[in-house]
């Protein structure tokens, strides 16, 4: 079984102090994907939120897990849900925000560097490796002088949150058919779109 099953992270801050932030649009994702394949979260003891599924009746095994730390801290839970259900890290997915794509923006990518974002560093630092796919979107850069750190946990203005709402529906869509068909084959589909 061991190399079998998917781990999808969406990364965030705490949900009752952060939802809604830029920082918190992977975390939204997968929340997104949970309710669309009818999953529910519970706690685990790697420090995630986690939800067992299929991307389909019969098709790709998938863990769904949510850091319960604040982002900066992702990498201890990430690395323990995928140890816990010896999941590679080729096989370890992270949702996240991306300050280097334009609102709404989203693009899948295996490895990399992080770009200043600790949540990623973090991951990279505690996996080990850099080399786990990314499905980043793109919250754009913060406007004038504004700091990128307290940009990203600022929640989207109300004219920005139909264009994000969509996006965040397309990356459940990307996840779901990165496992079932490949990181080519999704960045094909999901990077003209």
């Amino acid at each position: 079984m061991a190399g079998d099953r998917w781990l999808i992270v969406g990364l965030g801050n705490p949900e009752h102090e952060y939802g809604g932030t830029r920082h918190n649009i992977g975390a939204d994702a997968v929340r997104r994907l949970a309710v669309r394949l009818g999953l529910s979260f519970k706690p685990h003891k790697s420090g995630c939120l986690v939800a067992d599924g299929f991307s389909r009746p019969g098709g790709e095994a998938l863990t769904l897990a949510l850091p319960t730390s604040y982002m900066n801290l992702s990498g201890g839970p990430v690395q323990q849900a995928a140890a816990f259900y010896k999941v590679p890290p080729e096989r370890v997915v992270v949702v996240h925000d991306e300050l280097d794509l334009p609102l709404a923006a989203l693009k899948l990518k295996l490895g990399g560097g992080v770009a200043g974002h600790n949540g990623l560093k973090d991951v990279r630092g505690r996996l080990g490796t850099p080399d786990f796919l990314r499905v980043r979107i793109g919250v754009g850069r913060p406007p004038g002088r504004q700091d990128p750190a307290s940009y990203v946990l600022k929640r989207f203005a109300d004219k920005e949150r139909t264009e994000v709402d969509v996006t965040v529906e397309e990356a459940g869509d990307a996840i779901l058919h990165l496992v079932e068909h490949g990181l080519e084959s999704a960045q094909n589909r999901y990077h003209g779109a």
